[in-house]
């Protein structure tokens, strides 16, 4: 199993098969528009700057599961990271990444990264590396600073 089996829902709630994605070096991250590390939007959307003509994406799951900071509709948090933000790269259906109604792709992330003890998603905006044969490389917690990342995803893009 790895990456491209999963599908999810963008922003419309259409169904998005990640084979899309296939020999691309994938950062994944669970966000809020509300959260004291919302800023690091800039960051991922310098990286993706620099790197989308590369084969790098960034897939970003909005989630409210912590301290209600991603409130909203999908169009209203897509709205506002676009304005504040002016990010570009893919957003998806807002989600849960942990309990009861996490999604499939999340529970397999969180079985794949042996980086980090936790197996719950500890904060907004934790992120998951994922190799071009979308196998999860490694997970870094939420307060980890997007160019701080860029040695890993360099290395990975080869």
């Amino acid at each position: 199993m790895n990456l491209y089996d999963f599908t999810v829902r963008d922003t419309n709630g259409y169904n998005v098969q990640l084979n899309k994605y296939k020999n691309k070096v994938v950062l994944v991250v669970n966000t809020a528009i509300k959260c004291g590390l919302t800023p690091q939007f800039e960051g991922l959307q310098k990286i993706y700057d620099a790197l989308k003509d590369k084969g790098f994406e960034i897939l970003d799951f909005p989630c409210n599961q912590f301290g209600e900071q991603a409130p909203g509709t999908d169009e209203e948090i897509n709205r506002f990271c676009t304005l504040n933000y002016r990010t570009s790269f893919p957003r998806f259906a807002k989600i849960d990444v942990n309990g009861a109604n996490e999604i499939p792709l999340y529970k397999w992330l969180k079985s794949q990264a042996k980086d980090l003890d936790d197996t719950k998603i500890e904060w907004n905006f934790a992120k998951f590396l994922l190799d071009k044969n979308g196998n999860v490389f490694k997970r870094y917690p939420s307060t980890t600073k997007p160019e701080d990342l860029l040695k890993d995803i360099n290395g990975l893009l080869g």
